[in-house]
């Protein structure tokens, strides 16, 4: 008998209480070891539609639902027993009749009216023309729409759809129908999914991603343990493809926040060392607790194959170079940054430069490059420096750091780029592979040094480099050419574009602080426009408070409402800009009566409290209600960084920047967000009003 998981039920799952889950996890692996067992109280659903819906009896009031047949026992919902037989009097698990993939579908007449509650009016999605909007819908056949997996009995309430009523009747779709209209509605043209024998209904691709075959105990337990990870076990058909596609050169998958890059990083690192016995894939991203998290989602992935696991190496970019350094060279001494700004300092004595202009432009061109004499200094472009240097000024300057770098030598040190560089240049010299594949995440905030050492792992090899990322969300370094260093990912990128992660009205408020196209300094153009969210949820509020006082009582007041509500405080979060302004989170959190845990770069929150940390460690992380506060003047865009600028023409990168932390920060939320200010308001939070017509923000 197949064993069986929907994705339904995991979310159901983790809306329980802890004690709840408990007893509903004990339950699932008990019918998973015996399911014809006497002790369970199976009770068939007699006013479902679908007679093989039965409950069974977790504890006095909690009951599983299960589609029940000779051959197969499906978990599909658990709640409070009058919430969960209202769940399945609503459905059928039934094979669509033209795409043959297995859904469960709710009943049309048992939706007594759609109501368009009044957040999707206020951040409808805005179709891109009347040709490619929703309009389109109407005009489209009953085979078009059964083509996106449409069920038949949805098809007129379809057809009828305007723009309010689209996402509330996506609600009630399959995901491969909700996801077509919605691309339909932002102006794309869907892709007919996949047809499959009726037979074959539980391997179509659509299909795998909502429905999944438990083979052991294990892996039900994973299943189980990490509901809100549940990306790790439904793959989306989009991700898949990515995952398992070869490329001839290195290839990166692109897509803005939600919209599972680190789940296709992960994939991509099990689907190539399971195709290949004897590979060796290093799974790695630019900081250790990031590489830390991906360690953490990958023992999820590959816990019962721990063969399989020992030849996936996790780890920081940083560690991945000084630990080949060591096995080639012998230890490095690292200079430390006091020591090599005094080294700059006595080396540009009675110049007149800036010792802040001299640290940027040794990092970023001189050492990042290691340019090894004047001429390479003369002719190179400075890309990510826009302060123009006439040639004069650069003999000066390129005097300032051959006296830094005869100092690094005297003393025995070495920088980290000059590290990857002599990395590199052994890995270039020794055919023996020290890995077959590398997949990079957040490949957005990788530095030159480290992708030089990433071309000398992998190079041009087929399915050698794998990158995933998002330039919106490049917060860390500045923009360098990757065809420079041999990194060339043209024709072989590709573009996730559909968010699980964030609701509709987060993601289309936060979007409005980046543009829809983003391009890299080769020319690779990343198209942000046509995403779509598949779930709905209330708008973000953005509060201009009239003081500190006044925002702190306001982010109390949110917090208290989202625990009401029946979140838990680890499923909220408060971020800021910087540390100067971290006391007015735990204020804020203090108020509203929880318990804080600030986070550091290991990233760990214990349960039952609210997260606080800066904007800059919010990367890789999510909850289910954020509030980004002090987002006032001179906090972001930070003054203490707009004032290390030199040049004005300098300003416009620092400007993106800032615009991305915020993005970055706004879209750690799923269903709640609260963005405010107390004191002058950021220049910012102007890009978060609704476009002209709609209701504005108090």
């Amino acid at each position: 008998m197949h064993f069986r998981i929907a994705d339904t039920f995991t979310d159901s799952l983790a809306r329980l209480t802890g004690e709840e889950q408990k007893a509903v996890k004990t339950t699932a692996f008990d019918l998973q070891l015996n399911p014809a067992h006497p002790s369970f109280s199976f009770h068939k659903l007699e006013r479902a539609k679908d007679k093989r819906f039965w409950s069974v009896r977790v504890s006095r009031d909690i009951r599983l639902i299960v589609h029940r047949t000779d051959e197969s026992l499906l978990l599909c919902y658990v709640d409070h027993h009058d919430a969960a037989y209202a769940w399945a009097e609503r459905r059928k698990l039934e094979a669509h009749p033209k795409t043959g993939a297995a859904q469960l579908v709710e009943i049309r007449e048992t939706v007594q009216e759609i109501r368009v509650p009044v957040y999707v009016e206020q951040a409808a999605p805005q179709p891109a023309s009347r040709t490619g909007g929703v309009w389109l819908l109407a005009k489209l056949d009953d085979d078009v729409l059964l083509g996106y997996g449409v069920p038949p009995e949805w098809l007129a309430e379809v057809q009828a759809a305007d723009e309010d009523g689209l996402l509330a009747i996506a609600d009630h779709l399959p995901q491969e129908a909700a996801e077509a209209l919605l691309e339909l509605a932002t102006g794309g043209q869907p892709q007919p999914a996949a047809v499959v024998a009726p037979a074959d209904a539980f391997s179509h691709p659509d299909a795998q991603r909502r429905f999944r075959v438990m083979e052991d105990v294990d892996a039900l337990a994973r299943a189980l343990a990490f509901p809100w990870e549940k990306w790790t076990v439904f793959l989306h058909p989009g991700q898949r493809r990515i995952v398992e596609q070869d490329f001839n050169g290195p290839a990166r998958v692109a897509g803005s926040a939600g919209t599972g890059k680190t789940i296709v990083a992960l994939h991509r690192a099990v689907h190539l060392a399971r195709s290949d016995p004897a590979a060796r894939v290093l799974l790695t991203t630019f900081s250790a607790p990031l590489a830390a998290a991906l360690q953490s989602k990958l023992g999820r992935l590959v816990h019962n194959a721990p063969r399989l696991a020992e030849r996936i190496d996790v780890a920081a970019l940083d560690a991945v170079g000084e630990r080949l350094y060591r096995a080639r060279t012998g230890a490095p001494t690292l200079v430390d940054q006091d020591t090599l700004a005094a080294l700059l300092a006595s080396a540009a004595a009675g110049t007149g430069e800036e010792p802040r202009f001299l640290l940027g432009e040794w990092a970023e061109v001189v050492d990042a490059w290691q340019l090894p004499d004047w001429p390479a200094y003369r002719d190179v472009r400075r890309l990510g420096r826009k302060t123009r240097l006439p040639e004069r000024r650069r003999q000066g300057l390129w005097s300032i750091f051959e006296q830094t770098r005869a100092g690094l030598n005297a003393r025995g040190l070495i920088t980290r780029a000059a590290l990857f560089t002599r990395v590199a240049e052994t890995l270039a010299a020794d055919p023996q592979l020290v890995y077959d594949h590398v997949i990079v995440d957040e490949a957005q905030d990788v530095d030159v040094a480290q992708l030089r050492l990433l071309a000398a792992l992998a190079g041009n090899r087929p399915n050698g480099l794998f990158f995933a990322g998002d330039l919106g969300q490049r917060i860390f370094r500045q923009p360098f050419s990757w065809k420079a260093l041999g990194v060339d990912v043209r024709g072989r990128s590709r573009t996730l574009k559909v968010n699980y992660r964030t609701s509709h009205q987060i993601r289309a408020h936060a979007d409005r602080l980046l543009g829809t196209r983003l391009a890299d300094v080769d020319g690779n153009v990343e198209d942000r426009g046509g995403t779509v969210s598949v779930f709905n949820g209330p708008p973000p509020q953005v509060l201009l408070c009239d003081d500190e006082a006044a925002e702190c009582t306001a982010i109390a007041r949110w917090l208290r409402e989202r625990a009401a509500d029946g979140l838990h405080p680890q499923e909220m979060a408060v971020f800021v800009r910087s540390d100067v302004v971290l006391g007015r989170a735990l204020a804020a959190v203090a108020a509203a009566g929880f318990p804080a845990a600030i986070l550091d770069e290991q990233m760990q929150q214990p349960a039952g409290q609210v997260a606080v940390a800066t904007m800059h460690l919010a990367k890789g992380l999510e909850f289910r209600a954020v509030a980004v506060m002090a987002c006032d003047d001179e906090v972001i865009p930070l003054q203490a960084r707009i004032e290390t600028i030199t040049d004005e023409a300098d300003l416009d990168e620092v400007y993106a920047t800032e615009r991305h932390l915020l993005y970055v920060a706004c879209t750690r939320a799923r269903d709640h967000l609260l963005v405010t200010s107390g004191d002058v308001p950021s220049e910012f939070l102007d890009d978060f009003r609704p476009t002209a017509g709609a209701p504005s923000w108090s």
